[in-house]
This record gives structure tokens, sequence and C-alpha cells, in this order.
């Protein structure tokens, strides 16, 4: 609808009622507006109109060209036809017509429809089911035999598809489209239909895709003799060869594939269950495992990446059985991705920890919270005597417990050396976010990103990143209101996906093509947005490069982390120059009003981030370590991580699950995940995320647990409620003092990496390896397949082709891959960070731009 539309006010009677609506209104939102329900199906207010269902037929009259009103010769779908003046509309409510035709529409739907509401999944929370008591029949007039077919077709590892409950409204094929950009299920055939070859080599009308091992609708052999070739089982419509979903058409390449060999399908599938207004599509997770008047539900945010997308989690039996998307017209809308929505198990290994645990003659034992609390004391009062403490909180906090850890840090250890970076870092990105990130409150919004006419995105890969952020930025390039450019060494399924514009640079130099936008981008740019991921971070200079270009443009910054609690880390000090919401630890104005708030001195340490610290601390042990959610496959250097643990005099870790750095502490303290306790994550936005507690537990919050531990060191931490920490933080936020010193880093000559070798580019992926994945093999099944990508020339160099493995090396080991050609520069090599058979940093000790050897492998064949 243009502006000028919407400025233009319609008005019509709907059921008597008069109402003035935008030009351009669709009548059944005009009802909505007047609290008039209609039935319907296929409508749905953020997809476009497809009137498939026919269920929302109602009656209508509109004055023609005299000005006399006159009725349509029959009902007209409410979801389709938008309103004009004068118009006169009946619906179910007030006619016969309107009320016949639905009734006759709701019988043809189902007459096929099996009605096995009491195991079907969507049982109870179903609008078919609701609508044929209200729009129905109250008897069948259908005795004949229904259609069935084989079920349920597994659309994937995680997608299921119940043919015979279809009923043909493409809600799913149009989200697909429309939304995701991935086509992986489509509208098929046409009519009753028949087998392939024998009715126009067409199947009947159903939803699918074009892949004969999934809807078993073309046979290879029947095809041969036909003449029509087999495709590898693929096939297109007509059973010619071709692979007709996504973005891809033609042979299926190695990097079109998900981890099971089968065509990738999309990050947002689950989606189209929660839209399907039948039973059709169900989640492999959930099926047969519970009905909503069993489930206890509880609204809630994502704790898997910093979009703060809104959810809602669904108990049965004390245990969580479902992830649904929540309603936030300002933040996801209703989408949600496959991670947000299926990755919930991870809490629920015989790794999770129940008690906390304390090292005896050389192994971690159970033991009392009095007394794990009692021998943490001890050692961290010596610990804080003796100096040299480092504190890794992790990105994972609530805002609550994030600022517990900080405040634990400065008051009870006396350390400004508190990191919650647990990844690459560096005092740029320091000095980039205390200048440009930190307490500047609510920035950039959803609502403007869509609108924002150009969007420019560095060191940050949207779909597998950020997937809310992804969707709205490919609805506002397909509403033409934003443009999209991406620096990045190739171009990724999204960049492809938001029509976006590639500035194509090599890892170390993303800094030199920054500082050369100029002309129209750099126009568009006045009135645009940078959004910076946390990768700049590893090529010195890129966040400088920034926060210029920023300058000279005008254009507004957005910083977006991976990790759920890194922005509200950010804002409560959880940074070792950093005090709540960008105050500067060496400002003297900054520590005195600190001072005043916490009723303690600040200390004044000097202060490393997280890389350069462990680098030090793996030679020169720490008094003491405190430790929590951390993965240690995150940080560049694993190695110097573990090292840094193990030499420590005192290790103190808060976990939900055993790790690798679990088995290295003293004392173990087990900690209640997001789904166990109540709290507010700061979503990229700087938008609050409160949500509520969804299991009961009797693990404890990071907040609770540093409390006690201060009160047994004799420090009165004051945070024993929620209330308590709320109280604190709002005292604080305001902060109009001096600023850290923005950054201004020249950027790094890059190296040629010589004969045998290539420069590294790596990001995590979506749905990979990480440990909040964990115990979810569906979800898993439909992850993005590891490969390593080069271009056509570099491949050349190497001798290998499409598909071939490749080594890639370095003095720390081997990952070894299939080939997949991209648009890279020449020597540049893509690896997925921690994927299957793929942890860069855990096997390679490398990161991005790093040097590593390449070569092909002929030992492991295809």
């Amino acid at each position: 609808m243009s502006e000028k539309q919407a400025t233009e006010l319609v008005t019509l009677t709907i059921d008597d009622v008069e109402v003035s609506v935008p030009k351009g209104t669709l009548i059944i939102r005009a009802a909505e507006q007047v609290g008039i329900r209609i039935p319907r199906f296929c409508d749905h207010p953020l997809l476009k109109p497809a009137g498939a269902c026919r269920q929302c037929l109602v009656e209508v009259a509109a004055p023609d060209r005299s000005g006399q009103v006159r009725p349509f010769p029959k009902p007209q779908a409410s979801c389709t036809m938008t309103v004009m003046d004068g118009m006169v509309v009946n619906t179910q409510h007030t006619s016969e017509v309107a009320m016949k035709a639905q009734k006759g529409v709701m019988e043809f739907l189902l007459i096929n429809h099996p009605l096995d509401c009491p195991i079907c999944d969507k049982g109870g929370e179903c609008p078919l089911q609701n609508q044929a008591m209200s729009e129905g029949r109250e008897v069948s007039r259908f005795t004949d035999a229904k259609r069935t077919f084989p079920k349920p077709v597994r659309l994937s590892t995680q997608i299921l598809l119940d043919r015979e409950r279809c009923i043909l409204c493409q809600r799913c094929v149009r989200f697909s489209k429309e939304i995701a950009g991935d086509a992986f299920i489509d509208l098929q055939g046409r009519g009753g239909g028949s087998s392939p070859v024998e009715d126009h080599a067409f199947m009947g009308e159903q939803i699918g895709t074009f892949d004969t091992q999934v809807l078993d609708f073309y046979n290879p052999e029947v095809g041969e003799d036909a003449g029509l070739p087999a495709a590898d089982g693929l096939a297109g419509p007509y059973g010619n060869p071709g692979y007709a979903t996504g973005l891809h058409s033609g042979p299926l390449g190695e990097a079109e594939k998900d981890t099971t060999g089968r065509p990738f399908a999309s990050y947002f599938s689950g989606n189209t269950i929660q839209i399907c207004p039948v039973g059709a599509l169900t989640a492999a997770s959930y099926r047969f495992r519970g009905r909503p008047f069993d489930l206890v539900s509880t609204p809630s945010v994502t704790e898997h990446d910093a979009s703060g997308a809104a959810t809602r989690v669904d108990i049965r039996r004390g245990e969580i059985v479902r992830v649904l998307a929540g309603e936030d017209a300002d933040v996801n809308e209703e989408w949600i991705t496959d991670k947000d929505r299926f990755a919930f198990e991870w809490t629920k290994g015989d790794d999770r920890l129940e008690t906390p645990l304390v090292r005896e003659n050389g192994e971690l034992v159970p033991t009392s919270w009095a007394d794990a609390l009692d021998r943490a004391a001890r050692g961290l009062e010596k610990a804080r005597a003796a100096g040299k403490n480092v504190l890794l909180p992790g990105g994972r906090l609530t805002v609550e417990d994030a600022y517990a850890w900080s405040k634990f840090a400065r008051v009870a250890m006396n350390t400004n050396q508190i990191d919650q970076r647990v990844r690459s870092t560096s005092l740029e990105e320091t000095q980039f976010l205390g200048s440009r990130v930190a307490g500047t409150g609510l920035g950039v919004t959803y609502k403007q990103l869509e609108k924002a006419g150009r969007v420019l995105i560095v060191g940050l890969e949207a779909e597998d990143e950020i997937g809310t952020v992804f969707l709205r930025l490919r609805k506002g390039v397909l509403a033409g209101t934003v443009k999209v450019s991406v620096v990045a060494p190739f171009t990724t399924p999204s960049t492809r996906k938001m029509s976006a514009d590639l500035l194509r640079a090599a890892p170390g130099t993303e800094p030199e093509v920054v500082n050369a936008i100029s002309g129209e981008l750099a126009e568009e740019l006045s009135d645009g947005v940078i959004l910076v991921g946390e990768r700049a971070v590893e090529t010195p200079g890129l966040y400088t490069a920034v926060a210029n270009l920023a300058d000279r443009t005008g254009a507004r910054i957005a910083w977006i982390p991976r990790r759920a609690g890194e922005r509200g880390g950010l804002e409560v000090g959880l940074n070792p120059n950093l005090l709540p919401f960008g105050r500067n630890v060496a400002d003297a104005d900054a520590r005195v009003d600190m001072e005043a708030a916490w009723g303690a001195p600040i200390p004044t340490d000097d202060t490393k981030c997280t890389v350069d610290i462990l680098a030090e601390a793996a030679t020169d042990a720490r008094s003491a370590m405190i430790i929590g959610g951390v993965d240690s496959r995150d940080v560049p250097d694993t190695q110097a991580l573990k090292a840094a643990v193990e030499n420590a005099g005192f290790v103190v870790s808060l976990e939900v699950r055993k790790t690798d750095l679990t088995e290295l502490a003293d004392v173990v303290f087990p900690v209640a995940p997001a789904s166990e306790k109540n709290g507010t994550f700061i979503n990229w936005e700087g938008r609050l995320r409160p949500f509520g507690q969804a299991l009961a537990s009797r693990a404890l919050p990071d907040r609770e647990v540093l409390n006690r531990l201060a009160e047994e060191m004799g420090i009165e931490l004051g945070l024993p409620t929620l209330k308590a920490v709320h109280a604190e933080i709002n005292e604080l936020m305001d902060w109009d003092g001096a600023r850290i010193e923005a950054p201004a880093v020249a950027a790094e000559p890059v190296r040629a990496p010589g004969i045998g070798n290539a420069v590294l580019a790596t990001h995590k992926q979506m749905i990979d390896e990480g440990r909040l994945q964990d115990f979810a093999p569906e979800l898993a099944g439909t992850a993005r397949r590891s490969v390593a990508r080069l271009s056509a020339a570099t491949m050349q160099s190497i001798n290998v082709s499409e598909g071939d493995f490749v080594d890639v090396s370095t003095d720390r080991g081997t990952i070894t891959l299939p080939v997949a050609e991209s648009d890279l520069p020449e020597d540049v090599v893509w690896l997925p960070e921690c994927s299957v058979d793929s942890h860069v940093h855990e096997t390679l000790g490398a990161k991005n731009g790093s040097v590593v050897s390449i070569a092909a492998n002929t030992e492991v064949t295809r």
C-alpha cells in the first residue's frame, strides 16, 4: 500500500456497520477493525493474499459506474478483494448466501480430510477443527472412501508432512517463498491427478518437494520407459532432471545438501508448522508428545542469539516439549529460526550438573551447597589477597546475572579483569563499543532497519548469525524500502536472497574496502544503517574504518553480537575497561560515581582483553579464575584457554552442564539455564526483553550463587532478589560523562599466502555443533553440510574438482572436507567454524585471516 493510499480513507458498510479504512485495505482486514470475524485458512496478515481456500467468502455489493450499488453475481473472497467507497459487505452473520457458501467450502475441505483429530498433533488448537464446528455442516453427506497417502512424508529430518490432512491453503509455500526465500516446499501437480506418466506427466495437486525420494511421484524405471531420465533421485514436475527448490536448479552440489545428504531445506522451516491451519505439517521432535490441554505455556525470549525474538515455551509434566514463536510486531513479528524453535533439549543430558562439586584427591566429588560455598570463599579470599585474578562469565547471561558478575569482580575480587567475550577480542573493539554502543539505549530498531533505504553489513552473515534480522531485511528488500550491501569474501545464500550488492573482500582487506566506499553508496548511507558484527574484531582496523565511515556519511551504526547476553553484559560492565552503561574505568568521575553506588572502591589494576590475558596466563599463572558458560571452542586458541585454566591457582566454575573446563575446576556450582529462571536479555537494538521462568528447578541463577559466595567472603553484594538488582541498575542507567576514546587503529598489511597456502575465511553457521544444540538430532540433520569453499582458480591450482576432498592444515592439525566452488577471491578458503568435521579454532588454532595450507586429499573418496 502506498503512502498516498494509506492517507486516503474509504467508507463502506459491513454487516450494517459503517467503517472507514485506508484505501487498499482488504475486506477481511476492514471487518477485523470493527470486530467482525470472517473464517479463513489461507489468509495471514504477513503473507500476500492468495484466495486459495475460499473459506472467507462473503456477499458483496458495490457502486457501478452510474453510482448504483449492485451485488456481485456470486460470493467473493474477502481476503483478496480490497474495499471501495460505498461498498456493502454481508458476512455469514447477516447473509444466508455467505453462510451457505462457507458451509459448502467447508464440506469440500472435509471430504478427503481424515478427521483423525484424536491422534493429530494439531487437535485442540486447530483452525479447521474449530471452524468445522462453527461453519461446517452438522452431519457429513460424504459416504465414499477418502483419499489416502503414505504417511508421514519426511521433508527433512525435522519436518513431516501428512498429505491427506492438507487443504492446499499454501501458507507453507507462501512463507517459504515470500518470507524465508527458501522454496523448499511447493504446490505441485494439478487437479485430482493420477500417476505422472498416465495423465500429462503430472501427479495430483499436493504440497511437497520435487524429490522422488520424498513424494514418490516419479518412478525412475517407468520414467526411463517413457523417455524421462532419472536425475539421481531428483526431478522436475515432468520427471525431467532438476532440483527445483531453494535457490538452486540443475545438479545438486555439496554445498546445497544438509548433513543427511538430502537437499537443504531452510533455517526457518519450523514456521510452516506453526502457521499450518491443519495438522498437515508436524515436527518430528514433538509428534505425538502432547496435546494443547496438557501443556503449560510461558512467554519467553530466545536464548540462542541477540535477536530478542519472542517465543512461547510449552511444558508437559515438568519437561519442555516444544517452543513456538511469540507475536511481537516490533521484533520478530511471528517468525523465529529453527534453532530458536527446536534447540531446547540441551539441558537434558546425563552431563547436567545437579549438585555442587569439589575437588578431593584430584577428583571432583559431589558435596553440599554449604561446603562448596565455604571452600570457594576460602580459595577466593586467598586469591583476592594475592591479586592477578580473572573472571570469564561468557556471553549467555541475563542482564541480572551479568550485573552480579560485574559487581562481584570489582567489589568481592577487587579486579577489573572480567571479560564476557570468550572469543576473539581486542582493545579496538572495546573502544568501539565504549564510544558507540554501551549506554546508548534503544538505537536502530527492526522497523527502522526494514525501511532504512540502504544497509551496509560488515563482519556479519545475517542469515547464519541472527536470522530475524535477515528476515526483516529481506522483507524490506522485497517491499523496495531498503537495499543491502555486504562486505564479505563471497556470495552467501543470504546475500542472494536479499539481492544484496557484494563488496568482495578477502580476509584482512575489509578495512580497505570500507574506507574506499564513496559515491552513490556513501550518499545512500547518509540516511542508512551500518550493521557490524562481532567478527569485525578479527580484522585490525575494521572497527575504526566502520566508525570513520559512519562519521563521514552520517550513517547510524548497530552492533550485532552472536550471543543473547552480550549486549546486556556490555551494558552492565562485563568488560575490563568499561563500568556499567559505558563508564570508562579509567575516568575519575566515573569511578567516583560507581564507588558511591556500590559503596566500595573501584579497582585500579591493569586490564587486558580475553585473548591477551589467556596468552599471558598460559605461562604466568593467575591466582584464581572464575569461569561460566564458556565453550572452549569459541576462542581462537583453545589450547591457551585450557592451559590458563589448568595453571591457575584456584578455579571456580558456574555451569549448567559438565564441560572440559569444569573438569579442571576446584569448585563447580550448578546454575540455572534461561528456561529455569526469570530474567532479562537486552537484544542488539538495546531493547529490554524480560521473560518468565518456564520450568521449576532447584538450580540457582548465577546472581544468587555469587551473592551467597560474597556473603561467605564477608562481603555484602546486596543482590538477594531481582527487585534489588533492578533498583541498582535503574540508578546507574543514566551516564552523560566522559566516554572511552574512539578507536584509531590502522589496518595491517595483508600478506600473500604463498604457494600451497591460502587465507582462511570462516564463520559459524546457524545450525552447527554448538553446545546449546546438543541432544536435538532432528535439528542437526537439517544443518548445511560442511564444505570447504574455494574459487575455481584455486581449485585448479591444487587440482581438485567440485565434490573432491581437500586438506586444510596448520601445524596444529588438519580439517578434511569436500570442495564446493564459490566466488571467493583467489587463494582464499572458507570453512564452517564449528560444524561437523570442521572445528576451526580447536583443530587448526586459526581464525579469519590466518594463513593455512591447502592440498588435495586423495585418500578420502566421495
